[in-house]
Order: structure tokens, then sequence, then C-alpha cells
């Protein structure tokens, strides 16, 4: 419960702080430019649940599960220079991973519209 109180406390802080600043590097897009962008090797990230990743998964994604305790250490592990692609079920943890990248200083951030169900 504590470690779900402190994820709610850092979104919602993130959400206040983008709009202060209003400068979101995160852009949802629809699956045909999801499609484009895999093509240019943008790193692809599935932060759906590692048993929702064995059902099946986009090539090449890497499972980083937002529900996971330990999820801002393993998505602070990667690159922050680079752009990546980020999907979940539906869109709603893949906006929230998004906006917890954004904070983190990730230079761009592509959010699959309507998720792995819009694949």
């Amino acid at each position: 419960m504590k470690k779900i109180l402190v994820l709610f406390l850092f979104i919602s802080n993130i959400s206040f702080s983008q709009m202060i600043t209003n400068e979101s590097k995160v852009e949802v897009i629809e699956k045909e430019t999801f499609k484009e962008l895999i093509e240019k090797n943008i790193q692809v990230i599935d932060v759906r649940t590692a048993e929702e990743y064995r059902d099946g998964y986009i090539k090449n994604a890497i499972n980083i599960d937002f529900k996971s305790s330990e999820f801002i250490q393993n998505i602070s592990r990667l690159d922050k220079n680079k752009s990546y692609l980020i999907y979940c079920k539906s869109g709603n943890r893949s906006g929230k991973a998004s906006k917890v990248m954004d904070s983190l200083g990730f230079h761009k951030i592509y959010d699959l519209k309507g998720g792995f169900m819009n694949w």
C-alpha cells in the first residue's frame, strides 16, 4: 500500500510540474506512426506485466512492468538521451509510465494510442 501511495504522489507531482512547464516530451501516436518508428530502430518498451508480455508482444519490445515496485529503478537504467516507443494493454499504464519517464528527463517518448489492443 505504501508503494502505491508513493507512486500516486509521484505521478500527481509529475502532472502538476508538467502544467507549470508545459514542456512534455510525450507524444501519443497512432499505430501506423508507431510502426514507422519501429523501422527506425527506436527501442520499444512494453510496460505490461510479465504474464501479459508472455501472452504476446510487439517484436523486439523489452518488458519493464509499470506495476512493479522497481519500475522507476528499472526504467532509470535506460539511456535518457534516446527516444522510446512505449505501450501497455490499452494506453492507460503507458500514459502514466510516459509521464514518469518525462519527469525523469527522457528525450522523447512515443506512446501507442490504444495500446496493444489497438496493435
